[in-house]
């Protein structure tokens, strides 16, 4: 029996001893092993995924609480500084010459020459074109003829004057000596009075005759048109060979700008600020062809006459502009500048200050009525703040928002002066330079979106 069992212990001795009963093992440790690496692998990522998350939400609140915007102001505010403020009136308007003649023509006819052309530069007196004077010389000669046929019977009258005269004189002797009739006398008498009123009618046919020659040499001599001034020809609105019609009204031939280095502009005042200019203010001109550059003028004249156009009442305005280097040009679109008051180095407060009123003016005392002249600002005091007894410890943030002192806002009357429509200046020493004064109110909205805005 122990013969067998020990056979069979050898046989299993030998059988496990065996390269062939020797891999099923060793494939089943080393898969367990494999396993087991595995596993270790697995727990050293976990951990290590759980240390990176803990990293970036540590390094997320540091970012957040460097990036933390400031404490949220209830109001916003602005300083008091030392400003030059100029107010201004602006209007626009066309340039045009100082002194501008159109010139014309008071006969009508066909135009022979043209002698100038646009740009040039002409003297008094210069011609500047001519009108077909055939028509017209030949009235002239036609007129003259008549006057001389005039004269020739002036010339007969006075000798039929000398006669009678004469004859009277004989009558008047041969009467003496009763050889001629009072009969005789009286027709010698009725001759000469005769005579004498022929004499007169052809004075007079010779005076009349005498006008129309005048007339019809002026009329002859209108068709040269000549130049009225110095100047340069700023438009030409006839052609050699074009009729022109003056039968009832004398059509513009030529415009003439006496000189161009001082020009025009007339601009339309607004009525609401025709109280704030006056003759002799400067003013600054400027036009589209050249936008960098600034013409400096004055305002000459305000014209009572006023414009009404859909309801909007403006005035005339005349401002004077120089021009010396010949850049503006009669017919540009010129926006003016008045410069109707300013104050330089003076104390100004922003015109948002001066607008602002507070949401709740119960808090800020009791309204008092202003002057003439006088405006109403708020500025900023700071009170201690209230501590909550028997409240939680705050966090950090609302710890530093507690820290902030209370601001009360208290109203100060001043008295203002020149606005350009941004600043305003202060007439007193009220508030001194580098002074907080309220402009606007912040509502729960906006401190909520700061809020917002700053988690992200």
């Amino acid at each position: 029996m122990s013969t067998a069992k020990e056979t069979l212990g050898e046989r299993t001795t030998r059988s496990s001893h065996s390269p062939a009963s020797d891999a099923p093992l060793l494939a089943v440790a080393a898969l367990e092993r494999e396993l087991s690496a595995r596993k270790r692998g697995r727990y050293l990522r976990l951990v290590i995924l759980l240390a990176l998350v803990l990293c970036a939400g540590f390094g997320v609140r540091v970012y957040q609480a460097r990036q933390k915007p400031p404490p949220v102001e209830p109001f916003v505010t602005a300083e008091v500084s030392v400003r030059d403020i100029v107010e201004s009136v602006e209007s626009s308007g066309k340039l045009r010459p100082l002194t501008e003649v159109k010139v014309g023509t008071q006969i009508s006819g066909r135009v022979v020459r043209v002698h100038v052309d646009f740009n040039r530069r002409v003297k008094k007196g210069e011609l500047l074109a001519e009108i077909d004077p055939s028509l017209f010389g030949a009235q002239v000669s036609q007129v003259a003829g008549q006057r001389g046929a005039a004269q020739a019977v002036l010339e007969r009258a006075r000798a039929a004057e000398s006669s009678a005269l004469v004859i009277l004189e004989r009558t008047k002797h041969l009467k003496s000596e009763d050889i001629a009739s009072q009969v005789d006398l009286d027709q010698a008498e009725n001759a000469l009075l005769l005579a004498r009123a022929d004499v007169i009618a052809a004075n007079a046919q010779i005076q009349g005759l005498s006008a129309q020659l005048k007339s019809a040499n002026t009329t002859l001599a209108y068709t040269k048109i000549y130049s009225p001034i110095d100047g340069i020809v700023i438009d030409r609105a006839v052609d050699p060979g074009q009729t022109v019609a003056a039968s009832f009204s004398a059509p513009v031939l030529f415009v003439i700008a006496q000189d161009l280095s001082a020009m025009q502009v007339l601009a339309d005042i607004d009525e609401a600020d025709v109280g704030k200019v006056r003759e002799g203010l400067p003013a600054r001109v400027r036009v589209d062809a050249f936008p960098d550059q600034t013409f400096a003028g004055s305002l000459t004249q305000i014209r009572y006459n006023p414009t009404e156009v859909l309801g909007v009442v403006t005035y005339a305005a005349v401002l004077d502009v120089k021009n010396d280097e010949l850049k503006l040009r009669p017919g540009m679109t010129a926006t003016v500048t008045i410069e109707a008051h300013s104050a330089r180095g003076v104390n100004a407060v922003k015109n948002a200050a001066l607008r602002f009123k507070p949401k709740a003016p119960g808090d800020v005392g009791p309204s008092v009525e202003l002057e003439p002249g006088q405006r109403r600002v708020y500025v900023i005091e700071p009170t201690a703040p209230e501590s909550a007894k028997g409240a939680s410890a705050p966090s950090p943030a609302d710890a530093a928002d507690a820290a902030r002192p209370a601001q009360k806002l208290t109203p100060r009357l001043v008295r203002v002066g020149v606005t350009d429509g941004v600043w305003t200046e202060l007439r007193d020493e009220s508030l001194g330079r580098g002074t907080l004064v309220v402009t606007e109110e912040r509502g729960a909205s906006e401190d909520k979106r700061r809020k917002f805005l700053g988690i992200f």
